[in-house]
């Protein structure tokens, strides 16, 4: 099959590029820069230049391949929303491109989008009175292909943390704060938990959804149903050589910002649907392990 993978020079993206050659499949990998298509080239892939803004070259990109993996976003936290709707004209443009023809169109959300405190399921309806409910829309606009266009559409919840050597997200952030605040905080007595995935796993399981996923399903690339926030930091304070404190979510918020409210969202997250339906079973190591060989 040939792929059109949108964030292919990224973190998870490199690794799916990868993947996807390594069980026969031809990639397209988009590309915004001579970094990134240097990046690309290095995975397997061969490099189609755009962004997540040129509306054409998403759709030369799509019109040219049997399958779409969207795992692109625009990181801006201080403008989530517009954020969200650039997404959302993306797939749109693809989808567009490929309506009417049964191709599979992969997107990646999150599942920090899931109601907080219980055991998120594929099938549970995700909240939508939050500030990252309005990233929800990409995926709702992909069960509509499904549902209208023929589009063989499904999106894929990631962890909050989908780790791995080379990582740079939210982990990675909160060891380089905590190491300059000279102390590790943790919100209330640490008990929120977060779901983890590596980023090999998580790559497998995108091609998996891509070659045999249902129409118009969820599923979650998740490994670690919930890895409380206290273990998590625990390593991060063993590491750096320093104290561990409990802060309630206001006072942190004065000593950490936004991150505070971040890492109080109990998210506990389960995958055996997903398992069941796609054969899929993480094989890599677990968080707090791999945080020790590969994050200091």
């Amino acid at each position: 099959m040939r792929v059109f993978v949108t964030g292919a020079a990224g973190f998870i993206g490199r690794a799916t590029v990868q993947e996807l050659v390594k069980n026969g499949h031809q990639v397209l990998g988009l590309a915004r820069s001579d970094a990134s298509a240097e990046a690309v080239t290095k995975a397997g892939a061969e490099p189609h230049r755009g962004d997540l803004k040129d509306i054409e070259s998403l759709k030369t990109g799509a019109k040219a391949a049997d399958g779409v993996i969207h795992l692109a976003f625009i990181h801006d936290f201080q403008d989530l929303a517009g954020a969200c709707a650039t997404d959302r004209a993306a797939i749109e443009a693809m989808g567009e491109v490929l309506a009417g023809t049964g191709k599979p169109l992969v997107i990646a959300s999150g599942t920090l989008t899931c109601h907080k405190g219980v055991l998120a399921i594929e099938d549970a309806e995700p909240e939508r009175n939050t500030p990252l409910s309005d990233r929800v829309k990409s995926a709702d606009l992909v069960y509509a292909l499904s549902k209208e266009k023929q589009v063989r559409g499904s999106a894929i919840r990631f962890s909050p943390t989908v780790h791995g050597a080379g990582d740079a997200g939210l982990i990675p952030h909160l060891i380089n704060m905590y190491r300059l605040k000279g102390s590790v905080i943790y919100v209330g007595d640490g008990s929120a938990r977060w779901p983890a995935v590596h980023r090999d796993d998580a790559a497998v399981l995108i091609r998996l959804a891509l070659e045999k996923g249902t129409a118009g399903a969820t599923y979650h690339a998740v490994a670690e149903q919930g890895v409380s926030m206290k273990d998590i930091l625990t390593v991060v304070g063993k590491h750096l050589q320093l104290p561990l404190q409990g802060q309630p979510v206001q006072e942190a918020m004065g000593t950490i910002g936004f991150l505070a409210h971040m890492i109080a969202m109990d998210n506990p997250t389960s995958s055996e649907k997903t398992q069941k339906e796609l054969g899929w079973h993480p094989t890599q190591p677990g968080l707090l392990a791999d945080m020790d060989t590969s994050y200091f």
